[in-house]
């Protein structure tokens, strides 16, 4: 279990530019599958999670070629079914959540399956049944081996057709649309995820000639096609990384420009940021955020504490509620964070605490947030990252205070985040690997 120490106190100030989207990257990367033609794709992060999922595409049968940072073509013509039944498939399928996204792909392309119940973010539930009851509803039978934790599925006859989805689930979208493209007939798919890069994967396809419409929309039709062809296509920056930075900067008293944010796609992140009193200017695809001593936080019109949530998109993406949480630490005023989806996802609060935060985890979904207004600095502690946005948000508190902090499990913050020491000491911060 790798460690890095953290000085504290540091303002930063430089450009930063996003990296390619996490969550972007493990759906595009898994179309490859639906085509045998070469696929390209550019701005690929160089993280753990999506480094594991090329891996697996290789063992497959994939032919992987590299074109330059970021770059890769991918040429899926002779995939190894027989792979999935080995004891390698299934160690390195089972330690990652993403691997979930291969199902799709098979299931429209070669009309079978398996995958090993997922591991990822110990942040509480994340059933998947929204994955298999749209698997089901295009005739794909079903079946979950509680003593191999296995989940296998045949799908030798998919046939379009109407379905309502009991969540407006990202990766259970895409997992659907992705088997929809090559089924027989007109699918449609009601509460649909909208997210920008479930939009990216519509449009990858459409350009691979499928025939999806109503893109943006929660609701999707699929006519369905007899093959698709290869594409080239750039992953968005990822939004989530664009939050981080935001926070960050707020945090530390840092003046930071973050370069190329696509800002167009940002949705409400930018303005949930400034009610939390933070200053930024859109300098065309650009995010400026200057140094600002204090930051107060907004309240609601008739004075009641700000309250901020995670929803479906256009709403506030729950990936980003740890990094609220964090930022209103330095805060002038009060609020309530208000985690919906994961029961988990607050419980990192403790080491937050610890720093000397003002914070009451009143359940498993909310925390109140007392602001320091900075007439208090946070201390530097010892502590372990137990999930990706958890880690990024200790990183920030660690930045901000007094001191050194070492950060144990640092893989979690590897999996989402590019050589973030090596970018974030670039502007001035000393982060060192143990």
């Amino acid at each position: 279990m790798s460690s890095i120490q953290v000085k504290g106190g540091l303002q930063l100030k430089g450009e930063l530019t996003p990296q390619g989207a996490k969550n972007e990257a493990l759906q595009i990367v898994c179309a490859v599958l639906l085509t045998e033609e070469p696929v390209t794709i550019h701005n690929i992060p160089h993280i753990r999670d999506v480094n594991k999922l090329i891996d697996i595409l290789d063992d497959m049968g994939v032919q992987i070629t590299p074109l330059g940072e970021g770059s890769y073509q991918f040429q899926a013509k002779n995939i190894d079914l027989a792979y999935l039944e080995s004891e390698v498939y299934a160690q390195k399928a089972a330690a990652l959540r993403g691997s979930v996204m291969i199902l799709g792909p098979l299931l429209a392309r070669m009309g079978r399956s398996k995958i090993p119940k997922p591991g990822g973010d110990k942040i509480g539930r994340r059933r998947l049944d929204t994955h298999f009851l749209g698997f089901q509803a295009l005739g794909a039978k079903f079946h979950y081996d509680s003593k191999e934790e296995f989940f296998h599925i045949d799908a030798s006859n998919l046939q379009g057709t109407y379905m309502l989805l009991d969540e407006a689930s990202v990766t259970g979208t895409a997992n659907i649309l992705m088997a929809a493209v090559l089924a027989k007939g007109t699918t449609q798919i009601y509460y649909a995820a909208c997210e920008p890069y479930l939009q990216q994967l519509c449009h990858m396809l459409n350009r691979m000639g499928a025939k999806i419409s109503g893109i943006g929309s929660n609701l999707l039709t699929i006519e369905g096609v007899s093959q698709l062809g290869g594409t080239e296509h750039t992953l968005l920056p990822d939004m989530i990384e664009v939050g981080s930075f935001i926070g960050m900067a707020a945090m530390t008293g840092s003046e930071i420009t973050i370069k190329n944010a696509a800002v167009s796609q940002l949705g409400i992140i930018p303005r949930t940021f400034q009610r939390l009193g933070i200053q930024l200017e859109i300098r065309n695809d650009d995010l400026y955020i200057p140094s600002q001593k204090n930051y107060e936080l907004d309240t609601f019109l008739d004075g009641s504490i700000l309250t901020v949530s995670d929803a479906p998109w256009p709403g506030f993406p729950p990936d980003l509620l740890s990094i609220i949480l964090v930022t209103a630490i330095q805060a002038k005023g009060t609020i309530l964070v208000h985690q919906k989806m994961f029961e988990s996802r607050l419980f990192f609060v403790d080491k937050l605490i610890d720093m000397g935060a003002q914070i009451i985890l009143c359940d498993p979904h909310r925390a109140t947030v007392i602001g320091l207004n900075k007439q208090l600095m946070l201390r530097g502690i010892t502590m372990t990252s137990p999930d990706i946005r958890a880690g990024i948000a200790l990183l920030i508190a660690a930045m901000s205070a007094d001191g050194y902090s070492i950060i144990e499990n640092v893989e979690q913050i590897d999996r989402g985040y590019q050589y973030i020491d090596k970018r974030l000491n670039a502007i001035g911060a000393e982060i060192k690997r143990l």
